[in-house]
């Protein structure tokens, strides 16, 4: 099944925008998700280099036909942050037009972020399929970190924006954020995704890259409360 299965993790400031030390400091993951045999990808959170990012697909013989946005933070779509103005999918729409799936309430913050109009965005609900080619992508809506982050799951991989890292989780103290929200996010939303699926974060935050749901499961603290009240005592703000 997975022969058609195009699938890479690429790492800000090692494998994209080399050299920026934004992107090196922040150590983002950006995904390509595609069918090797339509030569059609998506890019997950292409932040920083969207044009190196492009390339890199074009290298591998593969095109880009949308973007699928985690979350509106600036690390994940450009934007500005701290400061300074990342480049993102405004600069990607620049070469080319292609549509950027985002939660429906997520696409105000995305617009107000990027300066990417509405007419760009494509407004899903939980539950939704994103096709390319023959690949299937399910968008799980998973608020918490954000009104409408979201995670993706194709075959046995989850990409997760910053709702979950293998060590701990996205922070619920920025606008938007909602600790009782990304628990159920952590524990019922994401319950569906079985423990032998592998778990892609949206930041290298461990010495590994990815790991099983199971193993994140038994090892990650966030798993650890038995109860919201528990939760909200270790992890509410």
């Amino acid at each position: 099944m997975d022969d058609r299965l195009y699938f890479r993790q690429l790492l800000s400031g090692r494998d994209f925008a080399v050299g920026d030390p934004i992107a090196t400091q922040m150590v983002n993951f950006a995904y390509a998700i595609g069918d090797r045999e339509t030569g059609e990808a998506v890019l997950v959170d292409p932040a920083y280099d969207a044009a190196g990012l492009a390339q890199t697909l074009a290298e591998d013989g593969m095109t880009v036909v949308g973007v699928l946005a985690t979350h509106y933070h600036a690390d994940h779509v450009g934007g500005s942050m701290m400061g300074y103005q990342l480049g993102g999918i405004a600069e990607l729409l620049e070469q080319t037009s292609v549509p950027i799936h985002v939660q429906a309430p997520e696409a105000e913050f995305v617009t107000k972020v990027t300066g990417v109009g509405d007419d760009h965005l494509v407004k899903h609900a939980s539950g939704d399929v994103v096709s390319v080619g023959s690949i299937d992508i399910e968008l799980i809506h998973t608020p918490g970190h954000t009104p409408g982050s979201q995670c993706f799951l194709v075959r046995d991989h989850l990409v997760s924006g910053d709702t979950l890292f293998l060590d701990g989780c996205g922070r619920t103290d920025l606008p938007g954020g909602d600790p009782a929200e990304l628990y159920h996010s952590l524990t019922g939303r994401l319950s569906k995704v079985p423990d032998d699926a592998v778990l892609f974060p949206g930041h290298l935050y461990s010495p590994e890259p990815s790991r099983s749901m199971g193993d994140t499961r038994a090892l990650n603290v966030v798993y650890k409360p038995k109860s919201l009240d528990q939760w909200l005592m270790m992890f509410g703000h």
